[in-house]
């Protein structure tokens, strides 16, 4: 079946499924925006296809999908060329996925971050093996936590999705489970007997009940408890201040707060407004948000120096601009939230 995704997405027809195959190996399947239209035009098409009762999005490789296509996005921006219209699409798919109308199951079996997120955790079904790590790292490129992250992030008990925003740090299937972000935990053997089960039968409910295996949460209580004390706080300066308090008896404490105060103090200021706003907003409202957020990025300075000190010349040290949270203040940040006029997102 082809919906123009090239050699990067690969689209089948199994029995009662619709399966979607990323293809990108190489790249860890960075979505590029030739994935984003071809899966937008076949869930069109299989939305409205009696013969598909479920839509099944996994990936070849060792990753499911490390993120968006970050170097084509850098490389267009710097040329004077921000890729906007990619991010409508991908916005627009991530939305399109919330309220798909059929069971969407993600099957995860490797790194899923940023872009990846996107494709996969807005589905009905988010199903994880063990070789399954998730993280929203953008804080840590100059950039914020989109791809709709502002709504799945601030469902998660214990301020477990701000912590999440605004470290960057990754956690496995246990964790994932336990805080909502995954469905179902499974064995990575088992992927093809669950593949073989769902394409016979169409539904993922009674075909998940015979391969569920419940994953151990990783992270200990008192450590989650120490999150939801740290990051359940009226504001981030607060944040800070509780970690730092913590800092000199607890190592922990003292860790977490090294690792934010190497991020974008723009990217956290930001992060933080977008996912305490995201608790009252809808799906829809929320890719709005993002992406008014997202116009304001691309024009600023710390993502292109991010992802220079990342990527351009690896494990350099960024220079944030501003350098400092004090240097940000609540007029700068609002100012990403602005409404965009007739350059809003429609949806």
């Amino acid at each position: 079946m082809d919906f123009g995704g090239g050699d990067e997405i690969r689209f089948e027809r199994l029995g009662r499924a619709g399966l979607v195959t990323l293809t990108r190996p190489q790249a860890l399947n960075a979505v590029t925006h030739r994935m984003v239209k071809a899966l937008g035009k076949a869930l069109h098409a299989w939305e409205r296809d009696d013969g598909v009762d479920v839509v099944l999005v996994k990936a070849e490789g060792r990753a499911f999908s490390a993120g968006g296509d970050i170097l084509h996005i850098y490389e267009a921006g710097r040329a004077g060329k921000p890729p906007v219209e990619f991010f409508a699409d991908e916005y627009r798919l991530n939305a399109r996925i919330n309220s798909f109308k059929k069971p969407y199951v993600a099957l995860i079996d490797g790194i899923v971050m940023g872009g990846g997120v996107g494709i996969s955790f807005h589905g009905s079904h988010r199903v994880m093996t063990e070789n399954a790590q998730f993280a929203m790292p953008e804080v840590g490129i100059g950039f914020f936590p989109d791809v709709g992250a502002s709504h799945l992030l601030p469902d998660l008990g214990g301020s477990f999705g701000m912590y999440l925003a605004l470290t960057g740090n990754r956690i496995r299937y246990g964790d994932a489970l336990w805080s909502g972000l995954a469905t179902h935990t499974i064995k990575a053997e088992d992927q093809a007997s669950f593949l073989d089960r769902l394409v016979l039968t169409g539904d993922p409910e009674s075909v998940l009940r015979g391969f569920f295996v419940q994953a151990k949460r990783e992270t200990d209580r008192p450590t989650l408890e120490a999150i939801s004390r740290h990051f359940n706080q009226p504001s981030l300066q607060d944040v800070l201040n509780s970690l730092d308090r913590a800092s000199g008896a607890d190592e922990f404490a003292a860790k977490i707060l090294a690792t934010i105060r190497m991020r974008s103090p723009t990217s956290l200021r930001v992060a933080w407004r977008q996912i305490s706003a995201g608790q009252t907003l809808s799906m829809d409202e929320c890719m709005k948000m993002e992406f008014r957020i997202l116009n304001r990025m691309l024009a600023g300075h710390d993502f292109y120096e991010g992802i220079r000190a990342a990527i351009i010349d690896k494990g350099s040290k960024p220079q944030w601009r501003p350098a400092t949270l004090d240097e940000v203040g609540e007029v700068d940040v609002e100012a990403y939230f602005a409404p965009l006029g007739e350059r809003e997102l429609p949806l």
